[in-house]
């Protein structure tokens, strides 16, 4: 069995956008037939450009190659360009195409993934959810809205989430770590005192924050959540700055947690033995595939640190997410986009879903999707935007601040 052909898929999401602009789905087909799914998450360049990488990664390290030999593929491009260090572009490429292979040798197989990654370990994940607008809510006024947000996180208890993110304290922006204001400590008090007003003990709260601030401003705000008692405290400073985010998790009672941004066992480990998170978040279409956070889990197992799986993608690398979870003994719970996404689930067939907030590995061959591909054809991304965005703007520390979650249209 080798690897012949690849397919690329950009799909642009619908608004609001939930889950990126838009979405990079791999497609590889083996010569006797056997296709396999992927996805590259949140790719630093542009659609175009990395259509481009993911085609040349795949020519020179997979094509012609077992799938079986993901070791082997993942050092080839591990080491490109006389590297040997953790390219997010290329090991972005590679852990799409990583994931596609899994999916093959589990259709070859007949079995589901998770049982290849060592059997079964959690027949149900937990799950969690951003909060979102509700049908009823303007957009633009829920990001700062205690009202609304704790409107929301009732709801998605009400579903059976026990556990629901919120991130009040933007801006994310190009200038690295800053300062919070004190009308952005407040706001971010208000949000979280609402929210656990409106749902008790029912759910726990995880504060997201995405690298906005230096260590010293994320020790103050952290400091004043922990009267609300967050689950976690999500990437505090910039991923780049281990020894930093070491100091805010010793300053903090608020367990920090890490690694939406980061690429291979080699940026998890300096984190694990920094002791500076104790909560891994994992992007399997950014981290290395499935193979790779497999090793990181297994590294994260030794230091008493569980994984969150981390999706703010498609559908495909959540099914990823999902078989790695069922495999792994540290898992702390998934993340989803709500109960599955209004355009994520169809995309797969609906094939996966979050019942009572939990998600219930399959038991069908591969990644167990039914990707369609005429959906996928019928919403093609052409323009010129990346999957995320940075602001440029600084904060601002006389107006409000307010990050838009979602897609946001130019």
């Amino acid at each position: 069995m080798k690897l012949e052909a690849l397919e690329i898929f950009l799909v642009e999401t619908p608004p609001p956008g939930w889950g990126g602009r838009y979405w990079t789905i791999v497609k590889l087909v083996t010569e006797c037939g056997v296709t396999g799914y992927g996805e590259v998450y949140a790719s630093a360049v542009g659609a175009r450009a990395m259509r481009a990488v993911i085609s040349d990664v795949f020519d020179r390290y997979c094509k012609g190659e077992n799938p079986e030999n993901i070791e082997r593929m993942f050092r080839r491009a591990y080491s490109s360009g006389f590297t040997q260090r953790p390219d997010p572009t290329v090991m972005g490429a590679f852990s799409g195409l990583e994931i596609a292979c899994w999916d093959i040798l589990g259709k070859a197989r007949d079995r589901p993934v998770w049982a290849l990654l060592g059997g079964m370990m959690n027949e149900k994940l937990r799950a969690y959810t951003y909060l979102y607008p509700l049908p009823h809510h303007t957009k633009a006024d829920f990001w700062t809205s205690p009202e609304m947000t704790a409107e929301s996180a009732l709801a998605a208890v009400d579903q059976g989430f026990t556990a629901i993110k919120l991130d009040p304290a933007g801006p994310y922006t190009m200038r690295g770590g800053h300062q919070p204001g004190m009308r952005d400590i407040d706001l971010c008090d208000r949000m979280l005192g609402a929210v656990r007003a409106a749902i008790g003990t029912r759910a726990d709260i995880l504060l997201g924050t995405h690298g906005q601030f230096t260590p010293s401003g994320a020790i103050r705000l952290g400091a004043a959540m922990e009267r609300h008692q967050p689950l976690w405290f999500e990437e505090p400073i910039p991923p780049d700055d281990i020894s930093g985010m070491a100091e805010v998790a010793r300053a903090v009672r608020i367990p920090v947690a890490t690694g939406e941004r980061l690429s291979t066992k080699a940026e998890f480990g300096a984190v694990l033995r920094a002791g500076a998170a104790s909560i891994l978040q994992p992007a399997l279409g950014r981290a290395g595939g499935i193979w790779e956070v497999k090793k990181i889990a297994a590294m994260a197992e030794v230091f008493g640190t569980q994984l969150a799986p981390h999706l703010y993608a498609g559908p495909v690398e959540w099914a990823a997410n999902i078989h790695l979870a069922a495999s792994i003994p540290n898992l702390l719970m998934i993340e989803c986009i709500q109960t599955g996404g209004e355009f994520h689930l169809p995309l797969i067939g609906h094939s996966l879903r979050v019942e009572d907030g939990f998600v219930t590995p399959p038991d069908t061959p591969g990644l167990g999707i039914a990707f369609d591909e005429a959906l996928a054809r019928a919403h093609p991304y052409d323009g010129d935007a990346l999957h995320l965005q940075m602001q440029e703007a600084p904060c601002d520390y006389v107006n409000p601040n307010s990050f838009e979650g979602g897609a946001p249209r130019d």
